[in-house]
């Protein structure tokens, strides 16, 4: 029984289906081999991902800090308007004559075109 034990080991190694022997020629590669592949795997992410969003976030919070009266702008929500004031976190949008309301900053999605440009 030790015999076919062995042999089918054996065959099993030769497939590439069995670990190798114990011993110094057949030891796994340890941690520290793949400690690079590991970084370079964390630095694609955060260049691919983190990176850009924290960006964005950055424009973002430029953007409605800069908010002043006449500026054209988008809501999160799809509403067109042009800013009619500025209070500390909310904005006042005129959407139609007569027709103004207020939003929270926050729900500024971009500016169209800022107070003063031409059309």
């Amino acid at each position: 029984m030790n015999e076919l034990a062995t042999g089918i080991g054996t065959m099993l190694r030769a497939a590439g289906m069995a670990p190798p022997p114990s011993g110094a020629a057949g030891e796994a590669p340890g941690l520290m081999s793949y400690l690079p592949m590991i970084v370079m795997l964390v630095a694609i992410f955060y260049f691919m991902m983190f990176r850009p969003q924290q960006k964005k976030q950055q424009e973002q919070k430029t953007m409605l800090a800069s908010l002043k009266k006449g500026d054209h702008v988008v809501t999160t929500g799809g509403i067109h308007g042009v800013v009619a004031g500025v209070r500390d976190e909310i904005v006042l949008l005129k959407v139609a004559d007569n027709v103004k309301i207020e939003f929270s900053k926050a729900a500024v999605a971009a500016v169209t075109k800022r107070e003063g440009e031409p059309s």
